[in-house]
């Protein structure tokens, strides 16, 4: 005979992952049949967003999303924006003017510097450690 749970029943209508607000639902909406790399991105987010997670993975996925300078998807994502905007490393821009591919250049690598600057990673940093107040 299964012993009763002395906290409550845990799977309740108030304990469910809530749906997508319409802002999260609607930005991966606008983002869907673009390139098959953001679909896997958008089923990622949705996933994540979806999911049941523990206070520890909560406060792993904010530090790995955006609040981990230097080794978090925001910052995986600028270096993406400075190679895709680089014709050195995107073939698809060598037929570009030069100052075309020089301008297109010099803006990707702006993009991924203020992508890159720690200020914007800071709030989610701090989300993360807010959780176990360290």
């Amino acid at each position: 005979m299964a012993t009763a749970d002395p906290y409550g029943p845990v799977h309740t209508a108030g304990n469910a992952v809530p749906p997508l607000d319409p802002d999260l639902a609607g930005a991966l909406d606008d983002l869907a049949g673009i390139h098959a790399g953001i679909d896997l991105i958008r089923d990622g987010i949705r996933l994540l967003a979806l999911d049941r997670h523990t206070t520890d993975t909560t406060q792993t996925l904010l530090a790995a999303l955006a609040g981990s300078a230097g080794a978090d998807v925001i910052t995986a994502i600028a270096h993406l924006v400075a190679r895709l905007a680089n014709a050195d490393h995107n073939p698809a821009l060598r037929n570009l003017p030069l100052d075309t591919q020089k301008t297109t250049r010099l803006n990707g690598e702006h993009a991924a510097h203020h992508l890159l600057d720690t200020r914007l990673h800071q709030p989610a940093s701090e989300a993360s450690a807010s959780i176990t107040g360290t």
